[in-house]
């Protein structure tokens, strides 16, 4: 199953995924979370591991898939998650993680071959039984006018306690419902009071244990929570 979790920037992403990641692995799947936000070094921390080496330069860089982006798929033709040179996944326990692409240096571009290459490498990925994507989008609804959702069996809309976080999780739920694929929505960061305010299929109040590893750039702990988003898919 390939797995896109997408929102508002800051609402949460990169913990949502990485808690569907750890909980994905705790029950025995082996799991590749693809970041594929430009934008954001960070979800690595999250895992305890070493950032690693942006996947584009597997294709000669950002400039050689600006080039030649229509070709870029015919290196991904049928590869597998154990086809994926280890120079560009990072492994703890049963995750890899990996990392499209970063906007590094002033002037040198968008985030379009980016996300090309994240929805080529997604459309050709090979699963097999047990094995799971988590995918960790940029901030917003860009990647859907890239067609990255293309490929994914389901999306996760983050949203959090904000009136622009709410419009855009809407937004999100009504292109996903447009294109055919399922959607489930989490509400992250919520309390007693602004739970009242945002309807969704799960929610994970505030926790500060989450918070104070974010703000020290340390591993995120496991929560109960995730136990019940991940059963929303896999039952």
């Amino acid at each position: 199953m390939k797995i896109l979790v997408c929102g508002k920037g800051g609402c949460g992403k990169s913990v949502v995924a990485t808690l569907i990641a750890k909980e994905l692995a705790r029950r025995g799947k082996s799991v590749l979370v693809i970041d594929m936000d430009e934008s954001n070094f960070g979800i690595y921390k999250n895992f305890g591991v070493e950032q690693p080496k942006d996947f584009i330069q597997y294709l000669g860089g950002r400039k050689a898939v600006k080039e030649k982006i229509f070709q870029a798929r015919e290196g991904f033709n049928k590869m597998t998650i154990d086809d994926i040179p280890e120079d560009f996944v990072v492994s703890k326990d049963n995750i890899k993680i990996m990392a499209i692409g970063k906007i590094r240096e002033f002037g040198e571009g968008c985030a379009c071959p980016i996300g090309a290459v994240a929805r080529e490498f997604l459309k050709s990925l090979r699963l097999r039984d047990n094995e799971f994507v988590v995918v960790d989008t940029d901030a917003g609804i860009e990647h859907f006018g890239r067609g990255v959702e293309e490929s994914c069996d389901l999306i996760v809309a983050v949203v959090e306690p904000s009136y622009e976080s709410m419009q855009l999780t809407n937004k999100i739920v009504e292109i996903s419902n447009k294109i055919g694929k399922r959607v489930i929505t989490v509400a992250n960061k919520v309390d007693d009071e602004t739970s009242k305010f945002i309807k969704a299929d799960a929610y994970i109040p505030f926790k500060r244990e989450i918070y104070l590893a974010c703000l020290k750039g340390e591993e995120v702990p496991p929560i109960d929570e995730s136990k019940g988003i991940v059963e929303l898919f896999l039952t």
